[in-house]
């Protein structure tokens, strides 16, 4: 089956959009004017897969959307889809679906910890999670990566760094593989480590891997925390989501799968009253997304190996301007600091060029900006060639 993933999508006025109601707003195409193109929010330019769209129209002719429940067929997809694309073998009562990975992290800072105890996460890193301890009254704790010390090398995980940031009162660790926004894939001697510090201070862990799917190196396969490491499994809560992958972030259905009965009875006691019961339509795209867009996936991934190539020989002509290529997701982190563009590149650039990236500052990291190349390739050039003239001075 052939996608399109190269007509531009209007998102800022859509045609046939109600007379009254002309444009359908998005964060991604209304924050900015209407001259400016944006790559910044993790939300890709692409029609999602048709059997989703299918399942959306179908379940919306029925016409009513009253409350709903996740239905066991959706607790069947997901295990299929984790032992045949993990290697792990999960059971439909482990799963609890909520309406999205950022209220989980929440939710997990108020059930498995108390109040001024800390919150732990490594920068840069998704903004939310440098969010969630303020918010729940804990204590945030934060340890950096190790930069890149010559081209080709990799943002690595600095284990020393790591275990100087947790203190006594440490007892979560917010966790993202692959990573946002560096993009790495973890390797399993880091991996190691990792696991070995969290046993050792007795710790648990969120594991956000909504980007794990979109992983960019040909033969590239994830493997979940708690199924690399059986013997953490009862500490890890894993989140995952469609939405990242499958362009279905509006519709609000994620899932955090919990081996450890008591682990997950915590988890479900503190969303009561706190959270919604999921989207009745997400829902149904998520076991569409799940059970049918396995093909769409995969057309996806070399359109977005493409652009990565494409980013990577234009960043190569920029001054003063260094990436290490993603290894997953359509996200990626520049190191604008020797550019030229004075303290916050991401301002420069939008008012020179009239391209919004995300602002590094957001992510702990001033200096840096993460770019989505997750958009169709007129878009995609339009935005490169615009960076082209400004960075190229």
């Amino acid at each position: 089956m052939q996608f399109d993933f190269a007509t531009p999508v209007a998102r800022r006025h859509p045609p046939g959009g109600r007379l009254e109601h002309p444009e359908w707003p998005s964060q991604k195409w209304h924050r900015y004017g209407d001259d400016v193109l944006p790559l910044w929010v993790a939300d890709m330019d692409f029609v999602s897969p048709p059997a989703v769209l299918e399942s959306l129209q179908a379940r919306v002719a029925h016409g009513v959307f009253g409350y709903g429940l996740v239905p066991d067929s959706l607790r069947r997809t997901l295990c299929d889809w984790s032992a045949k694309h993990y290697d792990w073998p999960i059971e439909p009562h482990w799963q609890l679906w909520l309406p999205g990975v950022v209220p989980a992290l929440h939710l997990a800072s108020m059930a498995l910890t108390e109040p001024g105890d800390g919150v732990l996460t490594v920068t840069p890193i998704y903004p939310p999670f440098l969010k969630v301890a303020e918010r729940t009254g804990r204590v945030a704790q934060q340890a950096p990566l190790a930069e890149p010390t010559a081209p080709g090398e990799p943002w690595r995980l600095d284990l020393e760094a790591l275990e100087a940031a947790i203190s006594a009162d440490t007892r979560l660790l917010l966790w993202c593989q692959p990573h946002n926004p560096t993009g790495r894939v973890w390797q399993q001697q880091e991996l190691a480590g990792l696991a070995a510090l969290v046993e050792k201070h007795d710790l648990l862990v969120v594991s956000d891997e909504l980007h794990c799917d979109l992983l960019l190196d040909e033969g590239a396969r994830h493997r979940p925390l708690a199924a690399a490491f059986p013997a953490l499994a009862a500490r890890i809560i894993t989140l995952w989501a469609p939405s990242k992958t499958f362009n279905l972030a509006g519709l609000t259905c994620a899932c955090a799968v919990i081996p450890e009965p008591e682990l997950r009875r915590r988890f479900a006691e503190q969303m009561k009253g706190l959270q919604s019961d999921p989207n009745v339509l997400g829902l149904v795209a998520a076991e569409a997304a799940y059970a049918e867009g396995d093909a769409w996936r995969q057309a996806l991934l070399e359109v977005l190996r493409g652009h990565r190539q494409r980013l990577a020989e234009r960043v190569a002509t920029w001054p003063g301007v260094h990436m290490h290529p993603p290894q997953s997701t359509y996200l990626a982190w520049l190191d604008m600091r020797h550019a030229g563009l004075g303290d916050c590149p991401q301002q420069t650039l939008l008012r020179d060029t009239g391209v919004a990236l995300s602002d590094g500052t957001d992510f702990g990291w001033p200096g840096f900006v993460r770019l989505n190349f997750g958009t169709t390739d007129a878009q995609l050039e339009t935005a490169l060639a615009r960076l082209d003239a400004r960075l190229r001075q």
